[in-house]
Parts: structure tokens; C-alpha cells; sequence
């Protein structure tokens, strides 16, 4: 599966808000809305009022640009979303709440979802014990994540007590800051989801 390796802040100037996609950074005056914020391109200072049909388009874009995935994937997820029971717009962020890269961002063991994505595609973690390097890989309850003992040996795990400090995982991801060690509770709860993606939008888009 292939991956958006241009400027990451373009893709948060093409949605016209801040997608958080290069961790700290996005917080400082660097930040590239902060910065400049009309779309990228040569006549990007003209806005045009966007039909019902780009509303929704840009919802989905919103939700594929935050979590990284191209978009035969995220339809994917639409098309598995549509067969399980329950709302089809909250299966699809459960969906993509469940990556495994994403689970290590919001474990606070990378700073951007991009990052988690390399330690993962590098091979530094365990999954139940056997070695991953799939970041879509769909991590189901009882799954236990842990580091790959060689790496702990590195500069960059003994920085993370100090970068994960005031980082407080979801409730259905259960972390044990000793070991670094975490294990799958449950699955994402609604109200845990990301509320700035109207996942009804993507719903409405594909529905069409």
C-alpha cells in the first residue's frame, strides 16, 4: 500500500484547519495555518463557497489526511462499515481508530501519527509477542503491544518517560508506564471517537 510522502502541512491548508499532523509543531507560530492560512496553489486567494457535494468531500479528505491512508484503503473502510451492524459513520473511525499506528500515537509513543507509522513500518514493536510492521494492521481486544527488545536499548525509548509526560491514553487502551507495555481493553467507545470529523458527511458521500 502506498503513502502521501509531499508536505504534510499542505494537506492542512487544503482543509482549511489544522489536522495536527506534525505533533508539537502544530501547536507553535510555525504552524502553517497559523501561518498561511489560504489554500495552496496559485489562486489561493480566492475562496468559492463550496457546494453540498465539496462539504462532504472534504469531510472524507479531512478524515484520510488524519489518519494516512490513500483512498481505495479508506473505501475499505466505507465498504466494511456498510456490513457491520451499528452506524456506518462511527464503525468507519472505530475502523480507523484500530490501526495499529495509531494505537502507538495515542499511546503517546510518537509524537504524529506519521511517526508512529515509521517506528511501526521499522519493526520496533511486538505484537502478542510476535513481530509487526503492518500499520493498518486492525488490533483487536486482548491484544498486548509491547517494544522489541533491541530498541529499548536506544536514545529515543529512554526520552519517552519525559515526552510522554501529561499524555493520557483513551480508556480502552491500558498502558503500563513501568514497562511501557499496553494491552487492547475494548474496543473505541463513541464518545472517544475524533469529534472534529463529521462522520456523517463521509457517509453521505459515498452514499450517493
Amino acid at each position: 500500500m502506498g503513502r502521501y510522502i509531499g508536505p504534510s502541512c499542505r494537506l492542512c491548508r487544503r482543509v482549511g484547519e489544522k489536522l495536527f499532523l506534525k505533533g508539537e509543531r502544530c501547536f507553535t507560530p510555525k504552524c502553517a495555518v497559523e501561518r498561511r492560512g489560504t489554500p495552496p496553489g496559485e489562486h489561493s486567494g480566492r475562496r468559492r463557497r463550496l457546494s453540498e457535494r465539496g462539504v462532504q468531500l472534504r469531510e472524507k479528505q479531512k478524515a484520510r489526511y488524519t489518519y494516512g491512508t490513500l483512498e481505495r484503503q479508506f473505501r475499505n473502510y466505507y465498504d466494511k462499515a456498510t456490513r457491520a451492524p451499528g452506524i456506518t459513520g462511527q464503525q468507519i473511525l472505530q475502523q480507523l481508530e484500530r490501526r495499529l499506528d495509531n494505537v502507538v500515537y495515542r499511546l503517546g509513543f510518537a509524537d504524529s501519527r506519521k511517526q508512529a507509522r515509521q517506528l511501526v513500518r521499522h519493526g520496533h514493536f511486538l505484537l502478542n509477542s510476535k513481530g509487526i510492521d503492518i500499520p493498518s494492521y486492525q488490533v483487536q481486544i486482548g491484544d498486548e503491544i509491547s517494544w522489541k527488545e533491541s530498541f529499548t536499548k536506544s536514545e529515543y525509548f529512554a526520552g519517552l518517560p519525559d515526552t510522554m509526560r501529561g499524555k493520557v491514553p483513551p480508556s480502552w487502551l491500558g498502558l503500563d508506564l513501568q514497562t511501557l507495555k499496553a494491552k487492547v481493553l475494548s474496543l473505541p467507545h463513541p464518545t472517544e471517537l475524533d469529534t472534529r470529523i463529521q462522520d456523517r458527511l463521509i457517509v453521505e458521500y459515498y452514499s450517493r
